[in-house]
């Protein structure tokens, strides 16, 4: 992105839609629409007219959890984020220094061997970085293994500076999430399904637009590192595959609501554009280098300029695209972060558009 204009820190959504006023649902966003560089402002109540009967919306199930949990390193208080269970029962967990106003900022990582008192007497003991590109991220052994249920009694939703104040796990969960048979989900809320409500659902289905969900849980993002995504777990199930696949042939679009749909729906698809269904670790990272396959359009919220969401974005629009709605974003004071306002990312279908085989508007 070559938006070089950072985001003023008015613009941060301070708290969900529903709270700014009376009367207001979570649909009372606004939603920035773009059509490759041509750029329009509407409603979110509004995006089944940019929609058509055989569109296609794949949508992530995952539910969030309460991934923030109070610790202490010796006498020092810390805030652990729980990302990712490991398929060796060590959790990827990233430690945070409380701010004194609620929130919290970031913290060195590690050493090995440091351990942190968790409530209820449980230990988490850090052992390694997750990866050798960043030591934010380590893998630590908790002593009671039941951390989901330790996440329920004592956790509450990660909270980034930018935030007003504490809310309930409820706020955090979109209308499509369920829980897994396993009790796994994201660390942080798959935020581009926030401002669905169950009666804007009901109306795009009326309207013929489709709806195919996925799960991906997502780890931890940094609100400070920028730094691309860690592996997460995914499943594309064999009726989504069926249906994109479906949709696809005729003549739908199919629009990922989140940058998670996109990683899932993609690492899922083949060199030949069919998605088959697939479960288990994606470490893929869309770039316009790679670009994508399947994925024709995306909703999505607006990111910061550093934000390597951004690289996804520009592999299904194209930078150009991206640079012009992000200047209107910024000129018409749209909301950033979850709570804020949203972003629809449409294929430019104008009639003059020149003829591309992929990933061109």
């Amino acid at each position: 992105m070559t938006t070089a204009v950072r985001v003023p820190e008015e613009l941060s959504a301070r708290v969900p839609a529903e709270q700014r006023g009376p009367g207001l649902d979570r649909d009372s966003v606004r939603l920035l629409v773009s059509r490759g560089t041509e750029v329009s402002h509407h409603e979110f109540v509004e995006l089944p007219r940019q929609l058509k009967a055989g569109d296609l919306l794949v949508v992530n199930t995952s539910t969030t959890l309460a991934a923030a949990l109070d610790g202490r390193v010796g006498h020092a208080r810390v805030v652990v984020h729980f990302s990712t269970l490991g398929d060796d029962g060590r959790w990827a967990v990233e430690l945070r220094d409380p701010d004194g106003t609620g929130t919290t900022r970031a913290r060195a990582g590690g050493p090995a061997g440091t351990e942190v008192r968790l409530p209820g007497d449980v230990r988490l003991v850090l052992e390694e970085p997750l990866t050798s590109r960043s030591p934010r991220l380590w893998w630590g052994r908790v002593s009671d293994t039941d951390v989901l249920g330790l996440l329920r009694r004592h956790g509450r939703p990660i909270r980034y500076s930018y935030t007003k104040r504490d809310q309930p796990l409820s706020v955090y969960q979109t209308v499509f999430a369920l829980p897994s048979a396993d009790g796994a989900g994201s660390a942080e809320m798959p935020s581009a399904a926030r401002p669905f409500t169950a009666r804007l659902v009901a109306e795009l289905v009326s309207r013929g637009v489709q709806f195919a969900p996925i799960t991906l849980h997502t780890g931890v993002a940094s609100a400070e590192a920028h730094e691309p995504p860690y592996p997460e777990r995914y499943e594309v199930p064999e009726a989504s595959a069926r249906l994109i696949n479906a949709a696809k042939a005729g003549g739908g679009r199919i629009i990922a609501v989140g940058t998670t749909a996109v990683r899932a729906v993609e690492s899922a698809t083949g060199p030949d554009g069919v998605v088959r269904a697939a479960k288990g670790w994606t470490d893929l990272v869309v770039t316009p280098e790679r670009g994508v396959r399947v994925i024709d359009g995306l909703l999505t919220g607006l990111h910061e300029p550093e934000a390597s969401h951004l690289l996804m974005l520009e592999a299904i629009a194209g930078g150009a695209a991206i640079d012009r709605s992000y200047d209107e974003a910024l000129r018409e004071l749209y909301l950033w972060h979850e709570f804020g306002d949203v972003h629809l990312i449409l294929p430019d279908e104008s009639p003059h558009s020149g003829h591309c085989s992929s990933n061109c508007w």
